[in-house]
């Protein structure tokens, strides 16, 4: 079972690195990078200038890389030689969007976005192959590394599908939320295979305040994703400067965000209360009320400061951590090890 506990803390730490990857895409701008997927450009490795996307004489192209040629994007139909002048048959316009900006910085970004999220895809292909011993003993291990794999599959997918919408808000908030599903699959399995030998009973009622807690946890994610989609169309209607600008007009959503902070505030201190007085201490709870501390003030430089940069990404990396570890310390005290067989 240690192998199978290192695999599944393995992938959700590179998952929270692709979600904090994410978060520095959107907050550089840097989301179409790469105007198609899963490669950049045609290329499996990004080109880093300018020239690399024009068409050249008696060059050859392979099928699918991409060349801009006046604003538009276009993708060789097979692998060919060109000639001494551009023959358009051997090209076909990309229609999915009508994106056709490169910046290198941005299309590196991106990249590496892409990278780690591979990488991600690697450590649970490799938790389910492990798990797969365990098929008739524990064979929810297996079915929750099965279900693992298939919602970063899902993710990836999804991946596609923002790029392709070219960067549609609705998208970029399912992919975040996808992202979180995954994180639960992934914290029930560390669960599952802890040792729990020497953990007390969670009182029934503490139980439902986590619960309540996750949940307006998340209805603060998809309300944050809202807000976001305000901040991002002022960021391009000013062209990212004019940052006293982009909190100008703000929707009633912003004050609602900021309300409910209070109550997660209020929420988790009264949780803490309550483990206290049945004298269960755990570092995971410890952690999650300095992490919304954090949260909070992270929130607050945004708002007062015009988004200095890295809050962003902080901000959002801090709320699925803190939603992780909530629902990991609900698994971890209500299953037993002994009571979680099919």
């Amino acid at each position: 079972m240690n192998k199978i506990y290192n695999l599944a803390l393995a992938s959700i730490l590179i998952v929270y690195l692709v979600i904090l990857a994410g978060a520095i895409v959107r907050m550089t701008g840097s989301g179409m990078g790469c105007p198609d997927w899963p490669k950049c450009f045609g290329y499996l490795i990004p080109p880093t200038e300018r020239s690399q996307l024009d068409w050249k004489p008696n060059s050859d192209f392979k099928k699918n890389q991409i060349i801009i040629i006046e604003d538009e994007l276009f993708f060789a139909v097979d692998d060919f030689r060109s000639a001494d002048i551009l023959k358009i048959d051997n090209w076909e316009k990309y229609t999915k969007h009508d994106y056709a900006k490169f910046n290198v910085y941005h299309t590196w970004i991106e990249y590496i976005n892409r990278l780690i999220g591979a990488i991600a895809g690697v450590s649970v292909l490799i938790l389910f192959i492990s798990s797969l011993k365990y098929i008739n003993k524990r064979f929810l291990i297996t079915f929750l590394a099965f279900l693992s794999l298939v919602a970063i599959l899902f993710q990836a997918w999804l991946g596609k599908i923002v790029v392709d919408s070219n960067l549609s808000a609705n998208t970029i908030s399912i992919h975040m939320i996808m992202a979180i599903i995954l994180l639960f699959i992934l914290f029930s399995i560390l669960s599952i295979v802890s040792n729990k030998s020497t953990l007390i009973d969670l009182p029934r009622s503490i139980s439902v305040l986590i619960i309540v807690s996750i949940i307006i946890l998340l209805g603060q994610v998809i309300i944050g994703t809202e807000v976001r989609k305000f901040v991002d169309i002022k960021m391009e209607l000013y062209n990212y400067s004019q940052k006293e600008k982009w909190f100008e007009e703000i929707p009633s959503i912003f004050y609602t965000h900021r309300s409910f902070s209070w109550i997660i505030i209020i929420l988790n201190s009264y949780i803490f209360y309550l483990l206290n007085k049945i004298r269960l201490k755990s570092i995971i709870i410890y952690s999650v009320n300095a992490l919304i501390f954090i949260q909070i003030i992270s929130g607050i430089v945004m708002f007062y400061f015009n988004f200095p940069f890295s809050t962003q990404p902080i901000h959002l990396l801090l709320s699925t951590i803190i939603v992780g570890l909530q629902f990991y310390f609900l698994m971890l005290y209500n299953y037993r090890s002994n009571e979680v067989k099919i």
